[in-house]
């Protein structure tokens, strides 16, 4: 290909160069409908990158778990009657709050839980995450008893409750917790 200098220190092929000598011979007219052209092509592409992405549905606000009655914690309690409180919900689902450590959270067969985890715990200071274990949450508890639907258990700053189909924790020092529902499990 061949060069040819059209200024000091500036080298262009000649097909570059002939495009643009041609493109500056154009009349008025076609340059108004290119600027047209490339203006909407422009604006197309900022609207297309301004948009947000295409996005799942915000999961709706969790249930208001502190407006159900509260059934009585010692019918629950397990693992040697102080440790813990032990209940069951809906899917063969176990869930325990610590009273030692603070600690609540639910394992076994987790309803559309993210990445198929089978375990959601969480901490009186921390937020609860979803994870997976290869055995039930704090050991093996047998036989929990269920949590009746529209109940709630509560200890210190957490409550859980289910309506008989979803089942919510939330602990009120951070206003964290999480939703088990068929519709799909979150933490918030």
């Amino acid at each position: 290909m061949q060069f040819r200098r059209e200024r000091p220190g500036v080298r262009r092929p000649r097909q570059t160069l002939a495009l643009v000598l041609r493109l500056r011979t154009l009349p008025p007219r076609v340059w108004s409908v290119l600027t047209r052209i490339l203006s909407g092509v422009a604006l197309a592409a900022a609207a297309v990158v301004g948009l947000p992405g295409i996005a799942a549905a915000d999961p709706p606000p969790p249930p208001n778990i502190n407006a159900l009655p509260p059934v009585n914690p010692k019918d629950f309690a397990g693992m040697d009657g102080t440790a813990s409180y032990v209940f069951g919900v809906p899917g063969g689902v176990t869930c325990v709050m610590d009273r030692q450590t603070g600690g609540y959270g639910c394992s076994g067969p987790l309803p559309a839980a993210p990445g198929g985890a089978n375990l959601v715990t969480g901490y009186v200071q921390g937020n609860p995450g979803f994870g997976h274990s290869d055995r039930p949450m704090y050991g093996m508890v047998d036989n929990a008893p269920p949590l009746p639907p529209n109940t709630r258990m509560s200890f210190q700053t957490v409550s859980c409750g289910t309506d008989g189909v979803i089942t919510s924790c939330i602990n009120t020092v951070n206003q964290s917790g999480f939703v088990l529902s068929p519709a799909g499990s979150y933490t918030f």
